[in-house]
C-alpha cells in the first residue's frame, strides 16, 4: 500500500464512537445528554437554543437538558489523535448525499440526514461550497416536489428542512437547475400546493425560491405565472403569520421585474391585495411596507395598473400613508412617484390625494433627512398639486 492510499485511508477511518451524531464530524468537546449519546459541544447547544427539547438521535424528550462533560471519551480521542491519525470532513458530506439518495433508508434517516446537514454546513465554512460540488442543492430539492397531494406531519418536516438548507446554498449554487420546478408539471402542481398548505417556514422558503427563479427563469407558461401569482396574493390576503405576508411582499416585488409577470399581477388582483396589506401593517414591519410600495408603483406602470388603483376606494390613502413616515422613508420615494403617475393625469386623483393629507405629508417629507432625489421628486408633486 502507498503513502497516498493510506493516508486515504486515514482520513475516512474515523471510529464512529469519535464521530458527532449532528455533524458526522471528530469529537473535539465530547458532551453526553441525560439519554446517553454523546455530541459535540457547540453542536448540540445549537440545538437546544433553537428550542429543541429532544435527543437528535433518539428523538426522545429531556427530562434533563444538561449536558455533561464525557472525560473519559475526550481522553480516548486525543490518544487516538496522538497516534497520527488525520481526517477529512469530505466522506462525511458523501455519506449523507448517499443517505438521501439511497431507496434503501428510511424516511426518519433521510430527516436526520437532512437536519445533519444543515448543522454542518452552519458551522464548517467550507461545508457549503463542499456541498454544492456534491450536488446538494439539486438532490434537496428535487424530492419536495413530487406527487403528493396530501402532506403527513413527517414529510412537512422533512420538507420543511429541506428547503432550508437549499435556499442557505442558493446563493452558492448554479440556479439553472431550478427550471426543473416550472417545466414538470407535477413538481409544479406540487409547489403551488405547498405554498397553499405548508408550514410558514416552508412558505417563506418557496417565497425565496420564487424571488431566484423570477430572475434565473423569468419566462414560463401564463398559466404558471398565474397560479405563481394567485399563490402569493393569497399569502398577503390571508396569512396570519407577518414574516410569511412579508416573504410574499418581496416574492410580488420581484416578479415586478417582468413585464408579463406585472401583467398578470394587475388582472389577479394585486393592487387591491397591496393596497389592503399597506394600510392594515404597522410600523414594525417597515421594511415590507416599502416593497409593497414599490412593487404598487412599479404595476401602476403596466396597463390596467392605474384603473385597478383608482378604481380602490383606498388606493390613493394607501399611498399618501407612504410618502412620509417618521422612522425611516424606505417607499417614500415610490410612493411619491405612484402619486405623480397618477395625479399627471386625473384630476379626481390629485382631489383626493390633497383631501387625504398629501400636502403635509410631502411638506414633513421636505422637513426629514430623506435622500435627495426623494426630495427633488416630493417638490415636483407638490409644484403639481398646487399649481391645478
Amino acid at each position: 500500500m502507498n503513502h497516498s492510499s493510506s493516508m486515504k485511508e486515514a482520513q475516512v477511518s474515523i471510529p464512529e464512537l469519535f464521530r458527532c451524531p449532528i455533524t458526522l464530524d471528530l469529537l473535539t468537546d465530547p458532551v453526553t445528554l441525560c439519554t446517553g449519546q454523546t455530541y459535540e459541544r457547540s453542536s448540540i447547544q445549537k440545538w437546544l437554543s433553537d428550542g429543541n427539547l429532544t435527543c437528535p438521535v433518539t428523538m426522545q424528550k429531556l427530562h434533563d437538558p444538561s449536558i455533561v462533560p464525557n472525560h473519559t471519551l475526550h481522553r480516548l480521542i486525543d490518544r487516538w489523535l496522538q497516534a497520527g491519525h488525520c481526517y477529512d470532513i469530505g466522506p462525511h458530506v458523501a455519506e449523507l448525499k448517499h443517505t438521501l439518495e439511497s431507496n434503501h433508508y428510511t424516511f426518519k434517516q433521510k430527516l436526520q440526514a437532512i437536519k445533519q446537514v444543515r448543522l454542518l454546513s452552519m458551522e464548517l465554512p467550507n461545508t457549503k461550497e463542499n456541498s454544492i460540488q456534491s450536488g446538494f442543492f439539486e438532490l434537496l430539492l428535487k424530492p419536495l416536489f413530487g406527487e403528493e397531494r396530501e402532506f403527513s406531519q413527517q414529510l412537512l418536516e422533512f420538507i420543511e428542512q429541506a428547503l432550508c438548507i437549499a435556499t442557505e446554498l442558493m446563493p452558492l449554487s448554479e440556479l439553472g437547475c431550478l427550471d426543473f420546478v416550472i417545466k414538470e408539471d407535477n413538481k409544479f402542481t406540487s409547489f403551488i400546493l405547498l405554498l397553499k398548505e405548508g408550514t410558514p417556514m416552508i412558505k417563506l422558503s418557496l417565497c425565496e425560491l420564487v424571488k431566484t427563479m423570477a430572475v434565473s427563469s423569468p419566462s414560463m407558461e401564463e398559466a404558471k405565472e398565474i397560479s405563481i401569482i394567485r399563490g402569493l396574493i393569497n399569502l398577503l390576503d390571508h396569512e396570519q403569520d407577518v414574516d410569511v405576508s412579508g416573504a410574499g411582499v418581496r416574492a410580488i416585488s420581484a416578479l415586478c421585474l417582468t413585464q408579463s409577470m406585472v401583467e398578470n399581477l394587475v388582472k389577479e388582483g394585486a393592487v387591491d391585495s397591496l393596497v389592503a396589506y399597506i394600510l392594515r401593517t404597522q410600523a414594525a414591519e417597515k421594511n415590507w411596507l416599502g416593497e409593497a410600495t414599490t412593487a404598487l408603483e412599479l404595476i401602476l406602470g403596466a396597463d390596467g395598473g392605474k384603473e385597478s388603483l383608482m378604481g380602490n376606494s383606498n388606493g390613493i390613502r394607501a399611498l399618501v400613508k407612504m410618502v412620509f413616515r417618521v422612522s425611516d422613508h424606505e417607499g417614500s420615494e415610490s410612493a411619491v412617484l405612484g402619486l405623480m403617475r397618477l395625479c399627471c393625469e386625473s384630476k379626481e386623483a390629485r382631489e383626493e390625494a390633497i383631501s387625504v393629507g398629501v400636502l403635509t405629508q410631502l411638506l414633513l417629507l421636505l422637513q426629514s433627512q430623506c435622500s435627495g432625489t426623494c426630495k427633488t421628486k416630493a417638490r415636483m408633486l407638490l409644484k403639481l398639486l398646487t399649481s391645478m
